[in-house]
């Protein structure tokens, strides 16, 4: 099974959300149903990035990496690294 640790932006809230899953597709699909929660603020969530873990401890340390940064440049950096 592979686990992903994923960035989502809105453009409406001009913010990042960090997560992680191992099923992306469908988290996105629950992150833009009506709920409760950071997302629930928009529904113009859309996938920016992501990294893929074998071992679903070393997505949720990774994620827990990326919050820890608190530092929109380094978030932006790592996307667009990504997409290189």
């Amino acid at each position: 099974m592979v686990y992903y640790v994923y960035i989502l932006y809105s453009e409406l809230l001009n913010k990042y959300y960090i997560g992680s899953s191992k099923d992306i597709q469908g988290r996105l699909e629950r992150h833009l149903q009506n709920h409760k929660g950071f997302t629930a603020r928009a529904k113009d969530w859309r996938l920016v990035y992501k990294e893929a873990y074998v071992a679903k401890l070393d997505a949720l340390a990774r994620e827990r990496q990326i919050k820890k940064w608190k530092s929109r440049k380094k978030i932006e950096d790592l996307i667009e690294q990504g997409q290189n």
